[in-house]
């Protein structure tokens, strides 16, 4: 029955976490083995586009989004009946030429006919979204794409046209990073754009609404840091019950800091006003802002020196992780102390107990384990816990037969943790139990 207890408190411990993907997408569709099969939609749509580019054309495939397909087949003018969109490339051009282009096609007696072809900026699609922004009515088809090392991104915004039989580009920038979402909560869609330091610009965040006469209205707040990258973009609540985009972003070599942006009556507001605000921030790389508890308010790691580290050099410092929330009055408070692998990929939040109380250090001789002790008075005291990861079935098993208990596995390593079987004797209420153990570990995301 205690093995069924532990397994029940552990699957509860696995928090969710709410990840986007934006103009920094993933690897390329087009590499595939073999290209997907048409439907017969598609077939159709084909046969229409090849009958007016020819044959030498090959389809791209956006990198991320809800669109992954070379064929996007939607309602793009408000008619009721769908159009399609078909990206492809040229084949056979010359270096100079602009070989990838997009093609729309629209229906007349049950046949499609392409009405549309132009060229798209760079050679490869990132994203694409089709929604409303703002009050205004217009469908929008937000294109993201990147030149071939796709270290330069752009994202131009088109609108259909019918009676003219083209798409017409209304947006164009640079940028790191895109969405559409209801920032403010308001019941509308904007459109936001991350752009990445360049050039001696900082780095910036926009949003743009689309008011009823079909002007873009845009905010904009530079951020905390000369920001050229994006780790990690996640949206979560923030005190006072507003919607914020946490942003990870790197900061100087292995490290990663972090700006919060959110939306409300007043236009867009950053939690940290000024760049020295959000230095506390500033932790290696891999550690991002998590909703480690799963109540939708994403935490912020900000590592501290375990007590007793304070006066040794940095290469034999051990570090303890502060999660912070953000208050109604965007303040950093404390939520949980824990202990944070980067390398190992998990995350020990201590029992609330602990905090302040209990400090870390590796057993060298032991593999390296993880050894949590009681502090006071500037000592380290008695063994509250041990956590070791295996890498292979022997260790595993010995320590598994030592008295050890497996707390979780992933791959080939197994997580496991030993408790003093003298720990009952004291009533300093520091003693780990198994429940709380096995509630605090998980793993990063």
């Amino acid at each position: 029955m205690k093995k069924h207890r532990i397994t029940a408190l552990l699957l509860a411990a696995i928090p969710s976490a709410l990840l986007l993907t934006g103009c920094a997408f993933g690897s390329s569709i087009d590499n595939l083995m073999t290209p997907p099969k048409l439907s017969v939609e598609q077939e159709q749509i084909y046969s229409a586009l090849t009958d007016a580019t020819g044959p030498s054309i090959s389809l791209k495939y956006p990198k991320s989004g809800k669109y992954l397909s070379a064929f996007i087949v939607e309602d793009i003018d408000n008619d009721g009946g769908n159009e399609a969109i078909v990206f492809y490339e040229r084949t056979g051009l010359t270096m100079e030429e602009n070989t990838l282009r997009m093609n729309v096609l629209d229906q007349g007696e049950g046949k499609w006919r392409s009405v549309s072809d132009d060229p798209v900026e760079g050679a490869e699609i990132e994203k694409v979204m089709i929604s409303q922004l703002g009050s205004n009515n217009r469908v929008n088809i937000i294109i993201g794409s990147s030149l071939i090392n796709r270290s330069e991104k752009n994202v131009t915004i088109y609108n259909y046209v019918p009676e003219e039989g083209r798409l017409s580009p209304n947006f164009s920038s640079s940028c790191s990073f895109i969405d559409v979402t209801d920032l403010d909560s308001d019941g509308q869609n904007e459109f936001l754009l991350l752009a990445g330091s360049a050039m001696g610009a900082p780095a910036t965040a926009e949003v743009y609404k689309l008011n009823e006469e079909g002007l873009y209205h845009k905010y904009s707040k530079r951020l905390s840091g000369n920001f050229t990258e994006f780790d990690s973009l996640r949206y979560g609540d923030i005190g006072g019950g507003r919607r914020g985009l946490y942003i990870d972003a790197l900061s100087g070599t292995g490290a990663i800091q972090t700006d919060v942006i959110y939306m409300d009556s007043s236009g867009l507001n950053k939690v940290f006003e000024t760049p020295e605000d959000s230095l506390v921030t500033v932790r290696p790389a891999g550690c991002s802002s998590s909703d480690i508890d799963g109540d939708g308010m994403l935490e912020i790691p900000v590592q501290i020196n375990a007590a007793g580290y304070e006066d040794v050099s940095e290469s034999e410092q051990m570090k303890l992780t502060n999660w912070m929330y953000i208050s109604k009055d965007n303040r950093l408070e404390r939520k949980y102390t824990s202990y944070y692998s980067v390398n190992e990929g998990y995350i020990f939040v201590f029992p609330q107990n602990w905090r302040n109380r209990v400090t870390v250090k590796r057993d060298a001789i032991n593999g390296g384990e993880l050894v949590f002790c009681t502090y006071s008075d500037g000592q380290m005291g008695r063994e509250l816990l041990r956590i070791y990861c295996a890498e292979d079935t022997a260790s595993r098993e010995d320590r598994l037969s030592n008295g050890y208990m497996l707390l979780r596995t992933k791959g080939e390593t197994s997580y496991l943790a030993y408790i003093p079987p003298y720990s009952e004797l004291y009533d300093d209420d520091l003693s780990a139990a198994a429940g709380d153990i096995a509630v605090g570990f998980t793993f990063a995301n």
